[in-house]
């Protein structure tokens, strides 16, 4: 077993694809994406057989809010899909081996390092837990898109479905992206919303990668809300193995009293049954000990909950209690960037 940074393409492809936990984080576009991405680097580490066969596969992204004297502070590393290893006795050795590898590597060169989990982990727990990821609760909603339309309609709570009704008689419209000007008027809603809620948002070339890789691909699928003519809501999705993930969203809150949000979401599943998807996966919904709207809103649409969690990796403490006072003061910290990104 040895360590690679680098993958042929076609066994890296063929790995992820035959992986039943793999998802689009694990994928080469979307790699590819990432590396056009402003302040975000992504990494490859493999753990491969001599024969050249794929056992474990690990694909941070370092991220960095502040550059010039603050990078060292305001860098961390998110592994999106978390880690991933073939199903086996040999695959779980591997992916023991690669984050050893990863951590003595590390150091002190980014803060943290965090695995987001998108299936239940619980049989790599202790591979992770020795190698110094520590286990936290995340929650997150998956509803069942092989249900007929009728009955996704039927586990959504009352006032939601009011509120799609109601977005629907003011005349809010639901249309997809088509062209990278749509993208950068759905990018700029964004930009409302999270300045709003004082999250930081990507750069714009994040989602001008992702459109350009992705989209054709038919990997991602942008949705706007419209009323009058008018921009007042967007949504991003991510589409892989029958899975549809709720992205980067959020509504105008100038116009909050259309429901665009509401309507969005019910256009999501709808575009995600017609897609073929058989899961749409709401991104996250935050810590369980800890009040989040967005957790609210999602649990209105009927999903079930679940609890993956997230595991993550120290590599400097004393850098990491520094960047929490510092980034406190400018409104929130490194550690709860929400979710995937995604706000209802």
């Amino acid at each position: 077993m040895q360590i690679v940074r680098k993958l042929d393409m076609d066994a890296w492809r063929d790995f992820v694809m035959q992986n039943p936990r793999a998802n689009i984080f694990h994928s080469p576009e979307m790699y590819q994406a990432f590396e056009r991405t402003k302040e975000f680097v992504p990494q490859l580490w493999a753990a491969v057989k001599d024969s050249g066969e794929v056992q474990a596969l690990l694909l941070p992204v370092d991220i960095t809010v502040l550059g010039g004297p603050l990078r060292s502070l305001t860098t961390r590393s998110v592994v999106y899909g978390s880690v991933l290893c073939a199903p086996t006795d040999d695959g779980q050795e591997a992916l023991a081996l690669l984050l050893r590898e990863y951590n003595q590597d590390r150091g002190g060169g980014v803060l943290f390092t965090e695995l987001r989990n998108v299936f239940d982990m619980s049989d790599l727990c202790p591979i992770l837990e020795q190698n110094g990821f520590v286990y936290e609760e995340h929650l997150n909603f998956l509803i069942d898109l092989t249900r007929p339309s009728e009955e996704l309609w039927k586990n959504i709570r009352s006032n939601a479905q009011r509120n799609i009704r109601k977005a629907q008689k003011s005349g809010v419209v639901i249309e997809e992206v088509q062209s990278l000007e749509d993208m950068k008027a759905a990018y700029a809603i964004l930009q409302d919303v999270y300045q709003r809620i004082q999250v930081p948002l990507p750069d714009w070339t994040l989602f001008e990668s992702t459109f350009a890789v992705l989209y054709p691909k038919g990997m991602m699928r942008v949705l706007l809300a419209k009323l009058n003519g008018v921009n007042i809501a967007a949504v991003t999705l991510l589409l892989y193995k029958g899975s549809i993930l709720y992205w980067y969203s959020g509504p105008l809150k100038e116009y909050s009293e259309y429901r665009a949000g509401d309507l969005l979401i019910w256009s999501c599943l709808q575009l995600g049954q017609g897609a073929g998807c058989h899961t749409f996966d709401f991104g996250g919904g935050g810590k369980p000990d800890e009040e989040y709207g967005v957790r609210d809103f999602k649990a209105k649409f009927g999903g079930q909950l679940v609890s993956y969690g997230r595991n993550i990796a120290v590599h400097a403490p004393f850098k990491l209690k520094l960047s929490k006072i510092g980034y406190e003061l400018l409104r929130g910290t490194l550690t709860k960037v929400h979710d995937n990104g995604n706000q209802g």
